[in-house]
């Protein structure tokens, strides 16, 4: 009989450790765009006696991501599909970022939802900027949520009404929460579940990589500000994946789980001055 396979798309930090998490006696379909650093973290899972097919995926394009869905369905049943892939506002422009963070999870819903096995689940990778994005209207919620996904991007607040790759950003992870409620629907016909889950500030190349930026003093502030008053790890992350994956979620379907450390909490409650501000 076939293994069953988990799906892990995006390697980088949280990708690989919920791939490690997932993978154990399973066959791991693990994708990226980026090639070289998808072999390295190939190389060694399989050193550490992983089972693992590698395959180059773009996220923004149909055709490669339902290349990846058919592959993952040919080698055994698809229990599990875990969505990482995400740029973030200091690594890409507005539209690779609505591109890959809004498009991306759309079509990757939408092909695996056609693959996913009785009982088995998914999760995306959203993000706590969706939680607190409050530039959206009623009506435009619906419309992220239920549009047909090749006609996302040309939604007029998507296409002309984006300032900057920080609002690219927010509204792409409030689409993936939406998405994901839409797509419950769809994957519960085939027995399957889905959800997501929204990381705060995690220590990951990315997050880091936005610690250093433009926005990294208010971030910083906000860890403090928070009941845990750490940046989280990806183990953290994989903690929340893993249990929406397994059995005792059985019941849960087409929600999002905010695992932040306590951030959005306390900037609702008590903001830091530089939000009241105005600053």
């Amino acid at each position: 009989m076939s293994k069953q396979v988990v799906v892990v798309i995006g390697a980088g930090g949280m990708g690989e450790q919920i791939a490690r998490r997932q993978g154990a006696g399973k066959h791991l379909f693990l994708a990226d765009f980026n090639e070289e650093m998808l072999a390295s973290k190939v190389a060694a899972l399989k050193i550490d006696g992983f089972e693992v097919t590698s395959q180059k995926v773009d996220v923004s394009s149909r055709e490669s991501v339902k290349a990846l869905a058919e592959a993952a369905a040919a080698a055994g049943p698809v229990v599990e599909v875990i969505d990482t892939a995400g740029l973030s506002p200091t690594q890409a422009p507005i539209g690779a970022i609505l591109n890959v963070d809004l498009l991306g999870v759309a079509i990757v819903l939408e092909e695996f939802a056609s693959v996913i096995a009785d009982g088995g689940a998914g999760v995306v990778i959203a993000s706590m900027a969706g939680q607190t994005y409050g530039a959206l209207t009623p009506e435009q919620e619906f419309a992220l949520a239920t549009t047909d996904t090749d006609a996302l991007l040309d939604l007029p607040f998507v296409a002309e009404g984006i300032a900057d790759p920080g609002a690219a950003y927010g509204l792409s992870k409030r689409a993936n929460q939406l998405r994901v409620k839409a797509a419950s629907v769809a994957w519960g016909q085939r027995g399957g579940r889905v959800n997501s889950v929204s990381p705060g500030i995690i220590s990951t190349p990315m997050g880091q990589q936005e610690l250093e930026g433009p926005s990294g003093v208010y971030m910083k502030a906000m860890i403090e500000g928070s009941g845990t008053k750490r940046i989280g790890t990806p183990a953290d992350i994989a903690n929340a994946v893993s249990f929406l994956l397994g059995s005792e979620a059985s019941f849960i379907t087409g929600i999002d789980i905010l695992v932040d450390g306590g951030v959005i909490a306390s900037v609702t409650t008590n903001p830091p001055a530089f939000l009241t501000q105005g600053a």
